[in-house]
């Protein structure tokens, strides 16, 4: 494989945020700064040599879970593991065939193309990705009408890595294209105390273990939301008390309260669910539009950025009829159903 350097393209406007910039310095850069989902990374360790062995580029590979466990650290990782570029974008980026046939037609061989939210290519452009997966060509058509043409344009070997929250919307066709597909899981607070840590001393941020450990059971099971809870917990530990020195539990505990995340990584938005659904529709089932009309929020951001850690954690079922709180919801928010608080006295 030849040397990579850091070169990185980013196509579309979402494929760089400003959360990225903040993100960029505390990804791990290889297998062994990554720390947590460790048969994943075991397993891609030896995919990766027997690659690097063959000489040849790695297999495509589709990384799919919650958002922030670190999809796109693994591709970056990938890109690092094999001394290749690593080229960006994003599906609603891709608007047309002809964008992602340029993308492809201007990739060199080796290179790693990182597709995010895969699940959001149009057809028409997923089509163009089939022959290009599987036989390293595109197919493209000139002209229009009867004197169009189709040409057959050959592509370098090339690597694909792909990434989606919503696995269940990939096409069977393209799922199938790929050579490894992987889940990533929530991180226990352990793996988030060890992360923290690795975080804190990039940052250059004095913290105790009792207070990383605070953060991290705030965390969600979240890599990127622990990192942004620290950088926030830094920003009063500078301008409170205990700035210049390092931060410690009860400085932790403040600024964790000051933004409303509660002992088990609850904020606003996550109370406001459970308690809507407790309070109005008594605990439930109710469909997911009515909760989210019942809330204010859009229903795509509670299916895709409140619910599945709520599932996750045994706070909120979801049902053919529609969305049920748990006892665990009622007992933690101290909603108990009057029938339950009878029966204690």
């Amino acid at each position: 494989m030849r040397e990579a350097g850091d070169r990185r393209d980013a196509i579309g406007a979402e494929a760089d945020t400003g959360e990225e910039r903040f993100e960029e310095p505390l990804r791990p850069r290889n297998l062994r700064e990554m720390v947590g989902q460790d048969r994943l990374r075991e397993n891609l360790g030896v995919f990766i040599r027997a690659a690097c062995e063959r000489r040849e580029p790695i297999d495509h590979l589709l990384f799919h879970g919650p958002p922030g466990l670190g999809k796109t650290s693994l591709a970056h990782i990938v890109a690092h593991e094999m001394s290749a570029p690593l080229r960006i974008t994003s599906g609603p980026a891709i608007e047309k065939p002809g964008d992602l046939a340029a993308l492809l037609a201007n990739l060199e061989a080796g290179d790693v193309l990182f597709i995010d939210e895969i699940h959001r290519l149009a057809p028409t452009v997923e089509e163009i990705l089939y022959p290009a997966m599987e036989d390293f060509h595109i197919d493209l058509m000139i002209g229009q009408g009867p004197g169009a043409q189709s040409i057959r344009l050959d592509i370098p070997r090339f690597t694909l890595i792909g990434a989606t929250t919503r696995a269940g919307l990939l096409t069977s066709p393209l799922r199938d294209r790929f050579g490894w597909t992987a889940r990533l899981e929530y991180y226990p607070p352990e793996d988030l105390e060890r992360i923290l840590e690795r975080s804190a001393r990039v940052l250059g941020i004095k913290i105790e273990p009792e207070a990383r450990q605070e953060i991290s059971t705030r965390s969600r099971g979240t890599p990127r939301i622990a990192n942004r809870l620290l950088r926030r917990v830094r920003d009063f530990a500078e301008v409170g008390a205990e700035s210049g020195q390092s931060i410690g539990h009860t400085g932790a505990r403040f600024a964790l309260g000051r933004l409303d995340i509660d002992e088990a990584g609850f904020d606003r938005l996550d109370r406001a669910l459970l308690e809507t659904l407790i309070e109005k529709f008594d605990g439930g089932p109710v469909g997911l539009e009515t909760l989210a009309a019942a809330v204010g929020e859009d229903k795509g951001t509670l299916e895709d950025l409140v619910e599945p850690f709520l599932i996750h954690e045994g706070f909120l079922d979801r049902t053919p009829r529609g969305r049920v709180a748990t006892e665990r919801a009622r007992s933690h928010l101290g909603l108990l159903p009057p029938d339950f608080q009878t029966k204690l006295f």
